[in-house]
């Protein structure tokens, strides 16, 4: 089964916006329909996403499946998201910009087609900057959108299993909790972040604990640790004509694959301590490349490369 992969750059990671649950999983989808089909993301051409796909990826009942992206396509086109960038004299500059410019329907046969505004394009494309990754499945399970804004914010600080403080404010609009809305703590506590640590910790690759902290009496913060999970070993994934076991078992990669899965390497939590410094995931990935050449560094990383995806 071919891995479906997620990129967003930090800054719409960490932007303040509000979407709902099917919402969310619409703009993975038709990220995942640009990756996956080569046309890439422009501000001209739709991105077509079928109610198979929806249902298919995340379980929801056929009969309700293609009304709900319509719905969310309605809402979507409606919807505003910021978040901040430095300007050339180094000021914070604060944008506020729309996610589609364009939504079309094709009921006969059930699809739905959006175009991404300008603004949003970039903060999805460039990947040659510091981003976050993950798998689709990953988010398949989790059912608010809560758990999978919580989820995304997270695996941001992949590489160190655990945020900063993040200021209460802060968290409550990355993840998409209205100024209105659970304004005492503990309701905010008991609806919103107990319940998505709890399907996070369940449903993902990692499971999750916060901590409170205090200004004076007041809880003015909040940070999360988190571990990656054990992925369960299975016989199937390893080629039975070559023994892994062996001192001298290796498989040559292509220039190709060398760069493609050192890249995934780079953002798996169990890389972090071959990281060195501050260098970023891009260099982190040039320096795996270069490891993969070696039979002993590849055949240390060969069980995360086979969870990858690598068949040799």
């Amino acid at each position: 089964m071919k891995t479906e992969l997620i990129v967003k750059d930090n800054a719409l990671i960490n932007a303040s916006y509000n979407l709902d649950l099917v919402e969310q999983r619409l703009i993975l989808l038709a990220i995942v329909e640009a990756r996956e089909s080569g046309k890439g993301i422009n501000a001209n051409d739709p991105l077509t996403v079928h109610a198979d796909s929806y249902i298919n990826q995340f379980g929801v009942h056929r009969n309700t499946a293609y009304q709900a992206l319509k719905d969310a396509c309605d809402d979507l086109f409606a919807r505003q998201f910021s978040y901040q960038s430095l300007s050339e004299k180094g000021n914070i500059q604060n944008h506020k910009a729309r996610w589609v410019s364009e939504v079309i329907y094709v009921e006969q046969e059930a699809v739905v087609k959006l175009i991404f505004s300008s603004a949003i394009i970039p903060l999805i494309t460039r990947l040659e900057q510091q981003f976050t990754s993950y798998e689709m499945k990953q988010i398949s399970g989790l059912s608010t959108g809560y758990a999978v804004r919580l989820y995304e914010m997270l695996i941001a600080w992949r590489s160190t299993g655990k945020t900063p403080i993040i200021n209460l404010a802060d968290f409550r609009n990355q993840i998409g909790v209205l100024e209105t809305e659970y304004t005492r703590f503990n309701n905010l506590k008991v609806r919103v972040i107990e319940p998505a640590i709890k399907q996070v910790s369940q449903h993902t690759d990692i499971t999750v604990q916060f901590e409170q902290h205090k200004t004076g009496r007041n809880i003015t913060g909040l940070s999360f640790k988190f571990k990656q999970k054990q992925k369960p070993k299975t016989e199937k994934q390893i080629d039975p004509k070559r023994d892994p076991n062996t001192p001298d078992f290796f498989i040559p990669m292509t220039d190709a694959q060398r760069h493609l899965f050192a890249n995934k390497l780079s953002t798996l939590h169990e890389m972090s301590e071959y990281s060195e410094g501050q260098e970023s995931f891009e260099e982190f990935a040039i320096r795996i490349a270069d490891m993969l050449l070696e039979p002993k560094k590849f055949r240390m990383f060969y069980p995360l490369l086979v969870q990858l995806g690598f068949r040799g």
